[in-house]
């Protein structure tokens, strides 16, 4: 049996990978695990949460999984990435996929053009339209500061643990993406250990690359992917 535990991101929910996990339960009989990590799903929850609260709760689903499952496979979008990454560093993970991983976290240039097309918007009344400001200022007014903090100690937490990750990995990078920069994906496939790896960069998707225009390509090379055999 063939487990796969998908992690969503911070300040995100289980919806920002579902369109993946959606594509993999009608192409496969797998076990499919899309927990919510604590403090997220719900508006003001993030308060007093810590990092490695969210790191104990991936372990504790991956645990699950591996109980019933021979093969486990682990997916993370964003900071779910940074966090699927520790769990192929430290436990038997079969195959590991990187969405938009959070290495590095701000894009200037493309938050530059999100930004102008938020002004654009504006001075055309049609603000409550614009899809990036609505996640932008939801991400801003419902996230504490403290909550932010602890999101970057698990990634100074992590960073330093990526070249114990020595299984077959797959990332993936929105180069539109305003919120985490390719340059992260870059990072990712040359500090990792694994000899199995795979980069690929779609050049119109933004930061929640499973809603892309792009994802039909990115979900089937991602199967691709994972049905691969894996070599000794």
């Amino acid at each position: 049996m063939i487990g796969c535990l998908l992690i969503h991101g911070f300040t995100g929910a289980p919806y920002e990978v579902e369109p993946l996990a959606a594509f993999l339960k009608e192409r496969t009989d797998w076990e499919l695990r899309v927990p919510t990590l604590p403090g997220h799903g719900a508006p003001g929850s993030l308060k007093g949460v810590k990092y490695q609260e969210w790191i104990d709760y991936a372990e504790a689903e991956l645990t699950k999984l591996a109980v019933t499952c021979n093969e486990v496979y682990v997916i993370g979008f964003s900071m779910g990435g940074m966090i699927a990454s520790y769990l192929a560093a430290k436990y038997p993970v079969d195959k590991l996929i990187l969405l938009s991983a959070a290495a590095f976290y701000v894009n200037p240039k493309q938050l530059a053009v999100d930004m102008k097309e938020i002004i654009k918007d504006s001075l055309h009344g049609k603000l409550r339209d614009n899809e990036l400001f609505l996640r932008y200022k939801r991400k801003i007014t419902e996230t504490p500061l403290a909550a932010t903090f602890q999101f970057r100690r698990l990634v100074s937490f992590i960073k330093p643990l990526l070249h114990q990750v020595n299984v077959p990995t797959f990332i993936a990078q929105g180069e539109c993406d305003g919120i985490v920069p390719p340059k992260s994906a870059e990072y990712l496939f040359h500090t990792i250990s694994t000899k199995q790896k795979k980069i690929a960069f779609f050049k119109h998707s933004k930061h929640h690359i499973c809603y892309c225009e792009e994802r039909d390509l990115l979900f089937t090379q991602v199967l691709d992917f994972l049905l691969e055999k894996r070599t000794v």
